[in-house]
């Protein structure tokens, strides 16, 4: 390996897409990032432009090489991590999406996903794939996808059907990895990670599940082919007549909450992560084996190198955390996420006021989709101070619902929790987490951890560091949190917590509702 070589990785999140480049102690040497349109056609519905997205991905690895002295060559891989679930429909040849991408927090397909639970088909589909019934995951997204898109324009009169060129695999389906590989190597290829969140894949076979693609009427055609995370066959190389001029490898994808695993050094079972972006996921390995859920958590593929069997975590999503700081932005509370922590330390308390930030429904452990935002407690006494840190204090409740139900599936006691992400920059909000569950927070130095597992994935499958032990001897503490708050204060507030979660669940049910859910 030359000193002079670096590894990259492109994260591709819900609000922007970003480039880093990574030396081989794991230290941030370049670093680039554009944010994308949000499109919400409808109440409740959350699209992005597949182009757009991948106009700016070019952008900002050209930016960050440019600004950094950095030939292309000079990149010994790519890995990619990603917004996962949101889904891709596009056509093979010409490689234009059919449709804007879903997102994950589209709601949509609540409808759908009500009526296969009516039908008790949820325990089956729980039982293969690991993952709640739940509009959030990709399958609903690919089955609207193919019954609503616009025909394709042909020679044709009327156009070909959408269902009828899929199956042909003249059109393919894809996470946004798979859009972002495509348009790297013309490959049509996902990890595992990212398949165990489309609600069509076998957790424990590793496959697409033929009963399951049924049930949604998804063609295989049009799905990628599984690969490990960390791929020593690689996915394939970038086109040397491509926009960086260069032959390069791309080897690595994970699902940005499994790379923040990875980047976290979180190889061994019992180790846990909690990563704060748009929404939280907190990510328990559990080892090679599947950990069923009691508790309204996930279970999913951690990741998998190449030759190894798959390492699986139990996972709790939560969909809003950073995106509930956005919103008091968006309603003129703040002007800028910073001011936050001061806001909230200039009161003792919120007052009795409790924020419910269920704007898309809720995750783990409740999985309510028709759940919605609620700020109770509320006084004439009241002050933006008392919402600013109650949105704060909800951040770290929400993470305590994961853990009181994490530790009761795995029958462990989770004593340390790494976490990572923008808002973990928030000293009074990690402090506020510590507080909350009674566990010491551990910030590492280098928080870009997506980033930088999606990094590592790549680089370990093309030999730029030679094992997991390399890794661990990069990551390094920036700064420890201990719990301050005395256990029955914590206790007291987090039962009242739920007293306010009870009254923002099952809320959309007006006239409408079926738009809004």
């Amino acid at each position: 390996m030359s000193e002079h070589t670096y590894v990259g990785a492109v994260d591709q999140g819900t609000t922007g897409t970003r480039f880093m480049l990574f030396d081989d102690a794991g230290q941030v040497v370049a670093d680039a990032y554009e944010k994308h349109e949000q499109y919400y056609p409808e109440p409740g519905w959350v699209e992005h432009d597949p182009v757009e997205i991948w106009e700016n991905t070019t952008a900002v690895v050209t930016q960050a090489l440019r600004e950094a002295g950095i030939d292309a060559g000079q990149l010994a891989g790519i890995g990619i991590t990603n917004q996962r679930e949101t889904t891709v429909l596009w056509d093979a040849t010409t490689g234009q999406p059919v449709h804007r991408a879903l997102v994950w927090q589209d709601r949509r397909t609540t409808d759908r996903v009500e009526a296969l639970r009516a039908a008790g088909k949820d325990g089956w589909i729980r039982e293969r794939t690991g993952l709640e019934c739940d509009a959030y995951f990709s399958a609903t997204k690919a089955e609207w996808l193919l019954d609503n898109a616009d025909p394709i324009e042909t020679d044709r009169a009327g156009g070909a059907d959408v269902r009828e060129r899929a199956a042909a695999g003249e059109l393919l389906l894809g996470t946004i990895d798979s859009w972002l590989v495509f348009n790297l190597t013309g490959a049509h290829v996902t990890d595992v990670t990212n398949a165990s969140r489309t609600m069509l894949f076998d957790i424990h076979d590793l496959a697409w599940d033929d009963e399951l693609l049924a049930e949604f009427d998804v063609p295989r055609a049009a799905l990628p082919e599984v690969r490990p995370s960390s791929d020593s066959s690689y996915y394939g190389y970038t086109d040397p007549d491509g926009f960086l001029g260069a032959e390069v490898p791309v080897a690595g994808a994970l699902g940005d909450q499994q790379a923040a695993l990875f980047g976290q050094c979180c190889f061994d079972a019992g180790d846990a992560k909690n990563t704060y972006g748009t929404g939280s996921f907190f990510l328990l390995n559990t080892g090679p084996e599947a950990v069923d859920s009691d508790h309204g958590l996930l279970t999913t593929v951690g990741f998998q190198r190449s030759g190894e069997p798959a390492q699986y975590a139990l996972e709790g999503s939560i969909f809003v955390t950073g995106a509930a700081i956005e919103w008091l932005a968006d309603i003129d509370l703040i002007e800028d996420p910073a001011e936050t922590a001061e806001l909230a330390r200039s009161v003792d308390s919120t007052d009795g006021v409790y924020v419910v930030p269920a704007f898309t429904g809720l995750g783990a452990p409740h999985w309510d989709g028709r759940a919605r935002g609620t700020v109770v407690g509320m006084t004439r006494g009241t002050r933006k101070a008392h919402i600013v840190r109650a949105t704060l204090e909800a951040i770290a409740y929400q993470t305590r619902d994961i853990v009181e139900a994490m530790e009761a599936d795995a029958g462990i006691d989770i004593r340390r929790l790494r976490v990572d992400g923008g808002a973990v920059k928030n000293n009074f909000l990690c402090q506020l987490q510590a507080d909350s569950i009674g566990t010491d927070i551990v910030r590492p130095e280098v928080d870009e951890t997506t980033a930088l597992g999606a990094a590592y994935a790549a680089g370990l499958a093309v030999g730029y560091w030679n094992g997991i032990d390399d890794l661990r001897e990069n990551w390094q503490v920036d700064r420890e949190f201990t719990p301050s708050l005395d256990r029955a204060t914590a206790d007291r507030r987090y039962e009242r917590w739920g007293e306010a979660v009870e009254r923002s669940l099952d809320w959309a049910r007006d006239e409408g509702s079926d738009r809004s859910a």
